[in-house]
């Protein structure tokens, strides 16, 4: 009894730091190129492609961990696919002023990257900084809909809208 309640707290303490790095990560949608194994580090090595067509590379737990294993079978089973991406950084080992960005979690949004409108809302809001009503007024002029899946274009139209609207 006493082993499996010290393994259910492991368990626990382990789902409440995943949690954590999940509901602080920044989230983005991209295609998902490819993934590789970096000899130096032992890390999953994902190739994204944004929608502004530039490449984002971004790293993985160490493959022989159970998590950074998991989230390199993830990344392989979605090649070729659109994803929402969330991203942390983490301070390189022995350098304060240097992070390296990870892979905390990948959502797939099938081939033609159609975004679920609650999570495109919440991206709109988090560009918006928080601002409600800038985000409502970038989410209207980029023409997004009320309700139904939005197009990755679309979002990120109303996720520059949303910028612009701050900067001004």
């Amino acid at each position: 009894m006493h082993g499996l309640t010290v393994d259910l707290h492991l368990i626990a303490q382990q789902a409440r730091q995943d949690i954590e790095r999940l509901e602080s990560a920044r989230t983005f949608i991209a295609f998902l190129e490819k993934v590789e194994i970096e000899e130096s580090s032992r890390r999953g090595l994902v190739t994204l492609r944004l929608p502004s067509g530039e490449s984002e590379p971004i790293r993985t737990e160490h493959a022989d961990t159970d998590r950074g294993r998991a989230l390199i079978e993830r990344a392989r089973s979605l090649q070729g696919r659109w994803v929402l991406v969330y991203r942390y950084n983490e301070q390189k080992a022995g350098q304060r002023n240097q992070s390296v960005r990870m892979l905390a979690h990948l959502m797939d949004l099938g081939a033609d990257g159609a975004v679920p409108n609650t999570t495109a809302k919440k991206m709109v809001l988090q560009e918006a900084g928080g601002d409600v009503a800038r985000a409502q007024e970038a989410w209207q002029a980029a023409g997004l809909p009320g309700s139904g899946p939005v197009s990755a274009e679309q979002l990120e139209q109303a996720r520059a809208a949303a910028r612009e609207a701050g900067s001004s």
